[in-house]
C-alpha cells in the first residue's frame, strides 16, 4: 500500500487511510471549512479538467478522487464525461486528466465513443496550450490491455499537448498503481501552479460537478454518497436474506432472487446501481487443486493456510494469460500449446472457454508446475458486478440481485461459476456476504419523471428495469414504461412475470412485448420484437423517449444496437447515415444507455 500523503493534508500522517482515502477526506474538510467561513483566500488559477471514460463506474470513481485531490492541494477541479466535451472546450482548457476504461476487445467505453470519433476529425483544433495524463484502467486477460487509454494518449499527444506524466496502465487491481500516478500527477501541477494547500482551493467544493448524472438516476457521485468507505479491500459484511429460485422446472437455466440486508452500513443506492460481491472459490475445486499438486492445504502461506489463500484470495476458474504462456512454454506438446501455435485468437479463447486451472494443469501433464511455480501466475481473485434489481424507494434497506447460476460440464468434470455459486451453495441463510456499491451515475430513470422510457433486456437483464419500475412506482413518475423481454421458454423462463403483470395493471408498465426464442420453429429475440413494433417505437423517441439496455455485451447489445438503428432509419427515411446521427444525439442528450457486460 501506497504511504504518499497529498500535499497540504489536514489528516494526520498516522491516520489508517490509504492515499486515496486521504485525498478524499482532506478535499471534504476543505469544503466542511468552506461553507462554514468566508474565505478571504484567493481563488484557484489553476484548474484540472479530469475526464473520464467508464462503463461499470470506477474511472468515475478515480476521477471523484482526483477532484478532491486537486482541491486538497489548492487547485481548481472539476469532473466530466468525455463525450460531455467538445474538442473546443479541450482547447480552451489548460491542464486535463484522463482515466477511461476499455470496453471489449479495445473499444472506448460508451461515453467516450463520441469524444473519440471528434478528436480524430482532421478540422479538430491543435492542442499545444494543454498539458496532459492518461490513466488507463483495463484487464491483462484481454488481448487490446488499456487500448482506449494509449489511444487517447497518443492521439493528444499528437494534437500537440505537452504530456505532465507518464501513462499509466492499470489491471484490475488498480488501486494502488492509481493511488501512486494520482499523487505523482497533482503533486506536479500543484508544484508548477505554485498552490498553497487546501484553504487556497477550498471555493471549488467537494468533488465538484460531474456531468455524467444528466440522465437523472444515481446523481450524487460516490465519493460523496453514505457508505462510500465500502470498498473492494474492506467491503460490507451483508447478511443474504432471501434466496429464492426464479425460474421452473425444467429451464436450462437457473435464475435466482436474492436479498441482502444492508443494516448499518449506511449503503444508500440507485436504482441502476451496481453491486460487487467479493466470493469465494469452491472449497471442492480447491481440494481437486491441491490433489492434483500433491501439496498439504494447512501448509502455511504468510500466517494462513495455503488452502485459504486458493479459496479467497487466488483466481482458479479462470486461467490468466501469464500462465497459459508459462504451460506453453514448459509443455509444448501439449494440446493447449498447439492452439496457441496456430495464432488464432478466436480458437484459442473457444478452446479456453470453460476450462478451469485444474484441466490446464491436467492437459500439460508431468511438465505442469509446482505448487511454488503456479502460484505467480494465478491473479487475485476479483469481486464480481451485478445490476441491482430493486429501488431503495421500495425496497429501503435492501438490496436486490437477479443472478444466473452458472454449472456445466461433461461426464469427467461439473464447472460452476465462482459467485454465482457461492451465493447460490455455499452461503447459509443469513450468511454474510462481502459486497460494496459500485455506482453508474450515467444508468438511471430519467430525472423528468414524466419522460418516457424503453428498457431492452432479455434474461437476467431485466434485473435494472425491475428496478426502474419499482422506483417509478413508488416516486408516481407519470411518464410512459416500455419493456422488451425475453429467454428461451414462456413456461419456464418468464422470471417476475407475476410482478411485471401487476405493474401492467397498476398503469406503471404501459407495453410489455416478450419474445421467448424456443417456443416456435423460427427463433424470435427481442430484436425481432423492435423490428416488428418499429413504427410506435420511432414515435416513443420521437415523443422524448430514453433507450435503456443490459446485457450481453458480445452479440444481444451489437444486434439491439442494429435494430435500433434499423427502426430509426425506417423512421425517417433518411438512410444509414441519417440514422447513425440520429443515435448519437441520442447519445449525446443520455437518451440511449447501456449497462452491458
Amino acid at each position: 500500500m501506497s504511504t504518499l500523503r497529498p500535499t497540504g493534508s489536514l489528516i494526520p500522517v498516522d491516520a489508517p487511510f490509504s492515499a486515496a482515502q486521504e485525498s478524499w477526506l482532506a478535499g471534504f474538510i476543505a469544503g466542511v471549512a468552506a461553507a462554514g467561513r468566508r474565505s478571504t483566500a484567493p481563488a484557484p488559477t489553476t484548474t484540472v479538467d479530469v475526464l473520464f471514460g467508464t462503463q461499470t463506474g470506477n474511472a468515475e470513481v478515480l476521477a471523484d478522487q482526483l477532484v478532491a485531490g486537486a482541491v486538497a492541494r489548492g487547485l481548481g477541479g472539476r469532473a466530466t464525461a468525455l463525450d460531455d466535451v467538445s474538442p473546443e472546450q479541450l482547447a480552451d482548457m489548460s491542464h486535463v486528466l484522463v482515466v477511461t476504461s476499455t470496453y471489449g476487445e479495445g473499444e472506448m467505453p460508451d461515453n467516450a465513443g463520441l469524444f473519440w470519433e471528434a478528436l480524430q476529425a482532421s478540422t479538430v483544433p491543435r492542442l499545444e496550450g494543454l498539458q496532459y495524463a492518461v490513466l488507463g484502467l483495463g484487464d491483462t486477460s484481454y488481448d487490446e490491455f488499456c487500448q482506449a487509454g494509449k489511444l487517447l494518449d497518443t492521439r493528444l499527444e499528437q494534437l500537440g499537448a505537452t504530456r505532465i506524466h507518464d501513462r499509466v496502465d492499470c489491471d484490475v487491481d488498480f488501486e494502488d498503481p492509481a493511488e501512486l500516478w494520482t499523487a505523482a500527477v497533482l503533486d506536479r501541477v500543484a508544484a508548477q501552479a505554485g498552490a498553497t494547500g487546501a484553504a487556497a482551493g477550498a471555493t471549488t467544493g467537494v468533488g465538484a460537478t460531474t456531468t455524467a448524472t444528466a440522465a437523472g438516476g444515481a446523481g450524487a457521485s460516490r465519493a460523496s454518497r453514505p457508505g462510500a468507505q465500502w470498498t473492494k479491500r474492506t467491503p460490507y459484511r451483508a447478511p443474504l436474506v432471501v434466496n429464492r429460485l426464479l425460474s421452473a422446472p425444467g429451464s436450462a437455466k437457473e435464475i435466482r432472487h436474492l436479498e441482502f440486508d444492508l443494516g448499518d452500513s449506511g449503503i444508500e443506492y440507485a436504482a441502476g446501481d451496481a453491486l460487487a460481491v467479493v466470493p469465494h472459490n469452491d472449497p471442492a475445486l480447491v481440494d481437486e487443486l491441491l490433489d492434483h499438486l500433491g501439496a498439504d492445504g494447512s501448509a502455511d502461506v504468510d500466517g494462513r493456510t495455503l488452502a485459504e489463500v486458493l479459496r479467497v484470495d487466488r483466481e482458479v476458474r479462470t486461467p490468466s494469460k501469464d500462465l497459459v504462456a508459462d504451460l506453453v512454454q514448459r509443455a509444448p506438446a501439449s494440446e493447449l500449446a498447439a492452439v496457441v501455435a496456430h495464432g488464432d485468437k478466436q480458437e484459442l479463447d473457444r478452446w479456453l472457454w470453460g476450462r478451469d486451472v485444474l484441466d490446464l494443469l491436467r492437459d500439460a501433464g508431468p511438465a505442469a508446475p509446482t505448487l511454488e511455480e503456479l502460484l505467480p501466475n494465478l491473479r487475485g481473485l476479483q469481486a464480481r458486478q451485478y445490476s441491482i434489481s430493486s429501488s431503495p424507494l421500495a425496497h429501503p434497506g435492501r438490496v436486490h440481485l437477479t443472478i444466473a447460476s452458472v454449472r456445466y460440464g461433461d461426464a469427467h468434470r461439473t464447472h460452476h461459476g465462482v459467485a454465482s455459486t457461492y451465493l447460490a451453495d455455499r452461503v447459509q441463510a443469513d450468511g454474510e456476504v462481502g459486497v460494496y456499491l459500485q455506482p453508474n451515475a450515467a444508468f438511471g430513470v430519467p430525472a423528468d419523471g414524466d419522460a418516457p422510457m424503453v428498457m431492452i433486456g432479455p434474461g437476467t437483464g431485466i434485473a435494472p428495469f425491475r428496478g426502474f419500475l419499482h422506483e417509478r412506482a413508488a416516486s408516481g413518475a407519470r411518464g410512459a414504461n416500455w419493456l422488451f423481454f425475453g429467454d428461451q421458454h414462456r413456461a419456464t423462463d418468464f422470471v417476475y412475470e407475476d410482478e411485471l403483470t401487476d405493474l401492467q395493471e397498476r398503469g406503471v408498465l404501459d407495453r410489455l412485448d416478450v419474445a421467448f426464442s424456443r417456443d416456435q420453429a423460427e427463433k424470435v429475440y427481442v430484436q425481432t420484437r423492435m423490428r416488428e413494433q418499429a413504427a410506435e417505437l420511432y414515435r416513443w423517441l420521437e415523443d422524448g423517449a430514453s433507450v435503456y439496455v443490459c446485457g450481453d455485451a458480445s452479440r444481444m447489445a451489437k444486434d439491439v444496437e442494429q435494430a435500433l438503428l434499423d427502426v430509426i432509419a425506417a423512421g425517417r427515411g433518411r438512410g444509414v447515415d441519417d440514422a447513425l446521427a440520429y443515435l448519437a444525439d441520442l447519445r449525446r442528450a443520455k437518451r440511449y444507455v447501456r449497462d452491458v457486460y
